[in-house]
């Protein structure tokens, strides 16, 4: 039900795929006439980019994917759910900078499906955004996406189809850079998420039941109010769940890896949550965190850091003598995830409140406060055009607005090859908003103007935020908000690459 009242809303709307149009765009601070000709995926500008970045000889890696439902232990706790194979989160993806990576994905689902390559500035006809970049995979078929990795770093894929991705349908993408190493010895890729599918309501149900009763209108059962945050201003989710994971185990029953004391361990913390953001930090060890969402940053100490829905931090520990636990506490939850580093032939039970009340009190690094490396800062300039994006909701019926519209890809930021472009965001609302951009990494505008270099940055709840990009990759491409359910119910709009 929720599946087709959301197609029904939108399916005038949907630019076809793989043809370029001419459609009246939206108003903004440096307007583009209408009739502007849209660069669309199938362009030839957009196979000419992807040719520039594929190098001669490029390496070539082949994967088989299968979209599947099924039975999946979550650590003592049974789901009938949907997946990638099988497990949660899905295998591990590794390739090398510069490498051609082939996916061939068969979906065995009820539903049509698709695959976004989160953060990836890759090819637009391969980002997964059915009805702008692509039709939708249907049930009982198959979809080869091949395109090249740009960029080394932490990122993960998931699907881009309703609410699926609230389901067990994500997994990591470790892009390699052949010069890293000098800093750590080992590293570990930890998946964060938060779960309902299978336990009291679908994604599916939970939407649907959002747009039919609004936020004052959800049965919260038995697990108590709503979350609500100092930290992040408000509101801390719009949901309630009875489980949080970390590499898919709940806090009972956790994951362990082992390493020898006095490693460097380089952990790669990616939060494919729906609805919910962390605390991470490890007991009595500080972090230096050296990444954000893949590009370097200045070293920066820390002891707990904070990590919004779409958001990927990379942070480097020494190993101790015994074992420790790496803490994910949901952020206005009472909940909390782990993941066990211990020394060969250490057993570690998992930690109880106690350790986690400890980490509570330390303070929290936020990615703002981080500073790109030089090497990959975005220069500041005056702007060739700028873009408002005012983020409101979420109205009596879960309504949630770009400029006071709900999402509709014939109506475009326009921005043309080149150009220097800055989005001003303003967060009209009660709730923090992870907001990403596909096909490109953006200069986080912050003290001083050298924040860091991203592609899914918190928007805090009254507060603005300034990002600067290069529009260097042609094409239709999704902003939105990385809380699926905003983001289904409206909060989304599109840089429309124009001519």
């Amino acid at each position: 039900m929720t599946t087709r009242r959301v197609i029904h809303r939108r399916r005038f709307l949907q630019l076809g795929v793989g043809a370029t149009a001419t459609v009246g765009l939206a108003a903004c601070s440096t307007p583009a006439r209408v009739g502007t000709t849209l660069i669309g995926p199938n362009s030839p500008e957009v196979a000419e980019a992807e040719s520039a970045r594929r190098a001669a000889g490029a390496a070539k890696e082949s994967v088989r994917l299968n979209a599947v439902t099924g039975i999946v232990d979550l650590g003592g706790v049974q789901v009938d759910t949907w997946s990638y194979g099988g497990q949660v989160p899905g295998r591990e993806i590794r390739v090398r900078r510069g490498d051609v990576l082939r996916v061939e994905l068969s979906n065995e689902l009820p539903a049509s499906t698709s695959i976004h390559w989160h953060g990836l500035a890759l090819r637009n006809d391969m980002d997964g955004v059915p009805g702008l970049t692509q039709d939708e995979i249907a049930q009982s078929s198959q979809f080869t996406y091949e395109f090249t990795v740009p960029d080394a770093g932490t990122y993960f894929f998931h699907p881009h189809s309703g609410v699926q991705l609230d389901r067990g349908l994500y997994a990591p993408l470790i892009v390699e850079d052949p010069e890293d190493g000098a800093d750590y010895d080992s590293e570990l890729v930890i998946v964060l998420d938060d779960w309902l599918d299978g336990i009291d309501r679908t994604p599916d149900e939970a939407l649907d039941e959002l747009m039919r009763n609004g936020m004052g209108g959800m049965d919260h059962g038995s697990m108590g109010g709503m979350p609500r945050s100092t930290l992040l201003g408000g509101d801390a989710g719009d949901l309630v769940y009875p489980h949080v994971l970390a590499n898919g185990r709940t806090f009972r029953d956790p994951v362990s890896a082992e390493f020898k004391a006095g490693q460097r361990v380089r952990l790669r913390l990616i939060n494919a949550a729906a609805d919910t953001a962390f605390r991470v930090g490890v007991p009595g060890v500080r972090m230096r965190v050296s990444h954000t969402d893949g590009f370097p940053v200045k070293p920066t100490e820390a002891d707990v850091v904070m990590i919004g829905m779409g958001e990927r931090v990379d942070a480097v520990v020494t190993m101790p003598d015994g074992a420790v636990p790496v803490l994910a506490i949901a952020e206005g939850r009472d909940q909390y995830a782990q993941v066990t580093l211990r020394a060969p032939t250490t057993q570690m039970t998992p930690v109880g409140p106690e350790a986690v009340a400890e980490l509570m009190k330390l303070r929290v690094l936020m990615a703002v406060e981080l500073e790109a490396a030089d090497r990959v800062a975005v220069r500041v300039k005056q702007p060739d055009v700028v873009h408002d994006l005012v983020l409101e909701g979420p109205g009596e019926r879960y309504d949630w607005t770009i400029n006071g519209k709900p999402y509709d890809p014939k109506d475009g930021l326009p921005i043309r090859q080149g150009q220097y472009v800055r989005l001003r965001m303003q967060n009209k609302t009660t709730m923090f908003h992870p907001m990403h951009l596909h096909g490109h990494t953006f200069q986080v505008r912050g003290s001083g103007d050298r924040g860091p270099r991203k592609d899914t940055a918190l928007v805090l709840p009254g507060r603005g935020l300034n990002v600067d990009f290069i529009a260097d990759n042609p094409g239709q491409w999704l902003t939105h908000c990385h809380n699926v359910y905003h983001g289904e119910a409206g909060m989304m709009a599109v840089v429309s690459y124009v001519e």
